[in-house]
């Protein structure tokens, strides 16, 4: 269990950075306070809120595909995806989390746009409920400072 946790994002964008976010429906409790965690941070940094908006998909093997769908629009500078895989009694949890983080992956290594990995992979709902603004922080929020980091550091290689 990691609790290295990255540098804040100290900075307020002008409010021209277009975020998807894609959220599976599937634990819908944990993946709903993600999105909002990410949103009101997007929002904290100067992200206007008509520049973010939210998609829903049934469950986290949908989020690639629906990433890949938002991609080809060409109306995002970034993507955040949101998932909640809970361990359960079968080798299902094991297809799931392999599928979306292979998935995703490859996203990022073929498309011009950053996609910022969202999915909790965790034993149980208090473990997914920690990582939503409880004891292990709140990773809705940082996948908002990834996003925008990484919005920053596309933008730094284009001006190269």
């Amino acid at each position: 269990m990691s609790t290295n946790t990255p540098n804040p994002f100290n900075a307020t964008l002008d409010g021209d950075v277009r975020v998807a976010i894609i959220s599976a429906e599937w634990n819908g409790h944990i993946t709903g306070a993600l999105t909002e965690s990410c949103v009101k941070t997007l929002k904290s940094h100067g992200v206007d809120e008509d520049m973010i908006e939210c998609f829903n998909v049934p469950g986290a093997v949908e989020l690639t595909f629906a990433a890949s769908q938002v991609v080809e629009t060409g109306a995002f500078d970034v993507i955040i995806v949101f998932g909640c895989v809970i361990r359960g009694g079968t080798p299902h949890f094991d297809y799931v989390c392999q599928s979306v983080t292979q998935g995703i992956t490859h996203l990022n290594s073929e498309c011009d746009i950053p996609i910022i990995f969202g999915v909790l992979t965790v034993d149980n709902e208090q473990d997914a409920l920690d990582r939503c603004g409880g004891c292990m922080g709140d990773k809705g929020a940082e996948a908002a400072e990834a996003a925008l980091k990484m919005y920053n550091f596309v933008q730094t290689v284009k001006d190269i």
